[in-house]
């Protein structure tokens, strides 16, 4: 960790300052509680919108110092937005969290760890795959399971030892380094798109893309697939502001040249972060203006293609199948009904709605390494609804949900298929693909 900076109070809540009025709306009634993933495991109001509001109302006005204690309060927030939508008040916590989070990194210091991570290695996707290819290879040798054993991993911290498991195989290619195995676009192309690859889908689930690909040209459009860089959302969820603009900037500058109608991705996360840079850039004119042509484009896989229409399904998908919404789609997009008209649509889908479908899974980008325990109290519940669907096949819209839902369906010994919305797309465009 850097060394703690010297105690400035005084600093700290004029960084705060900006959100003040957003903080004292709170009228602390209470309803976010019944809501809160996190409180309805620890029962404790440092965990609650309501806690989180105060904590930082008593900041500014001075009555509260920053500290270490308020470290896990702040961070144990799943920035799910459960807690917006049940607000009388629609008091935005997970952006008032955020800026908490912003000024306890800048009085504590910030991890080196992730300095590394948000400033080195999500902006030069060379050094990124170098890193992310020894974990794979670490994973296929078993090298994880030694260090496991040995407890090494335990130096990250109480339940480190058990997030080996969360990922049950990593690809030694990823997406972006396999595009030669995709197709040429169709020749009667009618719409042009951009991919937009999350680095999800490229480093984990590199299928996942290659569906993505196959259901927009079977749409009718020919795919450019952008070389770009993380979205920006994990800096931006740990609290350094600054990293996530320079992904942001560099982004927009890879972007604001394409000629193509839409940019797609199927990560729900990536859509709902770039749809934000406008308010990331709310103090940048230059960036302001380049981003505002590409924000109309900007499209989640499903929203798309509600607006274009489906492509020629012609296999069958003989299976009961439920949905999972991702935080970033409900509550971040609004994107609920989109992907669920769709899955009804699909030839032999039997659909049965999931008992809170937009509960959290517990997985929150690495919310389920940073604290394992309480991801996994959470990614129980929302098991146990699945197991009452007695679903074939689970579908969610988010790799980090994705990887979890997987966990959740190996721990559980559930007999039920994890599958992103773009593969149970893809199974359903050819009677081959079963």
């Amino acid at each position: 960790m850097e060394k703690k900076k010297p105690l400035n109070n005084r600093m700290e809540r004029e960084s705060l300052l900006p959100i003040y009025d957003e903080v004292a709306k709170c009228n602390k009634c209470g309803f976010c509680l019944s809501t809160c993933p996190v409180y309805t495991i620890t029962g404790e109001e440092r965990a609650v919108a309501r806690g989180h509001n105060v904590h930082l109302q008593d900041l500014i006005e001075g009555k509260l110092e920053m500290s270490e204690e308020l470290k896990a309060p702040l961070f144990e927030c799943l920035l799910c937005r459960a807690c917006v939508s049940s607000c009388m008040s629609g008091v935005m916590t997970h952006n008032n969290v955020i800026r908490g989070r912003t000024v306890y990194m800048e009085r504590m210091g910030k991890s080196k760890l992730l300095k590394f991570v948000f400033r080195k290695l999500l902006l030069n996707p060379k050094k990124m795959d170098f890193y992310v290819r020894l974990a794979s290879l670490g994973k296929k040798s078993k090298l994880d399971r030694a260090a496991k054993a040995l407890g090494v991993l335990k130096w990250f911290g109480r339940d480190k030892d058990k997030v080996v498991d969360l990922v049950q195989r990593l690809p030694v290619r990823f997406f972006k380094e396999r595009l030669e195995e995709i197709e040429s676009d169709p020749k009667d192309a009618k719409r042009r798109v951009a991919y937009f690859v999350g680095c999800g889908t490229n480093y984990a689930l590199p299928e996942v893309g290659f569906s993505t690909v196959r259901v927009l040209r079977a749409a009718g459009c020919s795919v450019e697939i952008l070389n770009n860089v993380c979205c920006g959302l994990p800096a931006s969820s740990y609290g350094d502001i600054e990293a996530s603009k320079e992904l942001a900037r560099r982004n927009v500058d890879i972007m604001k040249y394409l000629n193509v109608e839409a940019i797609v991705t199927d990560c729900g996360s990536c859509s709902a972060f770039l749809k934000e840079y406008s308010d990331m850039f709310a103090d940048d004119s230059e960036y302001s203006d380049k981003f505002s042509t590409l924000r109309p484009k900007l499209k989640a896989l499903s929203e798309y293609l509600m607006e274009i229409g489906l492509p020629g399904l012609h296999g069958r998908v003989e299976a009961l199948v439920t949905y999972h919404d991702p935080c970033h789609m409900s509550r971040y997009q609004n994107l609920v009904n989109e992907p669920r008209e769709i899955i009804r649509q699909i030839p032999g889908v039997d659909y049965q709605e999931l008992s809170e479908a937009d509960w959290c899974c517990g997985a929150a980008g690495t919310y389920n390494i940073a604290h394992y325990g309480q991801s996994m109290q959470i990614l129980d519940r929302k098991m146990g609804n699945v197991k009452k669907t007695k679903a074939d096949i689970l579908v969610t819209t988010c790799p980090a949900c994705y990887i979890q839902l997987s966990y959740g369906v190996r721990k559980h010994g559930l007999n039920c298929e994890v599958l992103d919305f773009a593969e149970l797309m893809d199974r359903a465009l050819k009677p081959s693909r079963t």
